[in-house]
């Protein structure tokens, strides 16, 4: 039963990106909201993606400054392995992760709510493409500022390192420094925001695809943003494996 399920989820789920991923029935309506969506899923997330970048970029070099502690290592590594963590890995995966709460509960909660209020059936009876009018705003403008927020965690994420190593002992400065230089490939921060791209479609897709089908009153609401956390969350790690063996390996 879970099985039949999920398939019965997924073939309404792949039926709704057949409505939303069509051409706007007016490119200036379109536009317009594709800029409220940009200022209210991207920009507003802005604040959130510094405080916990810079913070994590803290402790990320503490961690390993206390756990690479052998005099056969040089001091450097920590500055390398830090870059590495944070452009790979953190600053990509983990973000989106985090952006899946956030940004993932907003979208399913609104269009969750224009459904249970029958806004959206009004739509519907105009003449108007619901899904693609209310969903594809959203999810072209995600994918469209989270490049953004990717240079703005890997920045921050390194920052914070750097704070640590200035304001602390736990590895002078020059050698942190020569550790971010050291055999830096530029392929990777495009392979970060490639994925983020993937990842952002995951997040709002899924997201409006719970909040377009929800039913019943405000706990139905809720219940499908729970829903739509979790099951974006699930994908993202899942795709994050697929991506990094296509794009790696």
């Amino acid at each position: 039963m879970l099985l039949i399920g999920s398939l019965e989820k997924l073939g309404q789920y792949a039926m709704l990106m057949r409505k939303v991923l069509t051409r706007p029935q007016k490119w200036r309506i379109f536009l317009q909201q594709l800029s409220k969506e940009i200022s209210k899923l991207g920009v507003d997330s802005i604040s959130i993606v510094i405080i916990i970048s810079f913070f994590i970029g803290a402790v990320i070099v503490i961690q390993i400054a206390l756990n690479i502690n052998n005099p056969l290592l040089p001091r450097y590594t920590v500055g390398y392995t830090s870059r590495e963590i944070i452009l790979l890995e953190f600053s990509s995966s983990i973000m989106c992760l985090i952006l899946a709460g956030k940004v993932g509960s907003n979208i399913s909660s609104e269009i969750g709510t224009m459904r249970v209020t029958e806004q959206i059936d009004a739509l519907e009876i105009m003449g108007v493409n619901s899904a693609n009018y209310l969903i594809l705003p959203k999810v072209v403008g995600l994918m469209t500022f989270v490049p953004v927020l990717v240079i703005l965690s890997m920045f921050f994420g390194i920052v914070g390192g750097f704070g640590v190593c200035y304001f602390t002992n736990a590895v002078p400065v020059a050698d942190f420094e020569f550790g971010l230089q050291s055999f830096f490939k530029t392929y990777y921060i495009w392979y970060a925001i490639v994925k983020t791209i993937f990842f952002a479609f995951l997040i709002s897709s899924i997201a409006a695809y719970y909040g377009y089908f929800a039913k019943g009153g405000s706990l139905d609401v809720g219940k499908a943003s729970t829903n739509a956390v979790v099951v974006s969350s699930i994908l993202i790690l899942i795709s994050d494996l697929l991506i990094t063996d296509l794009m790696m390996g």
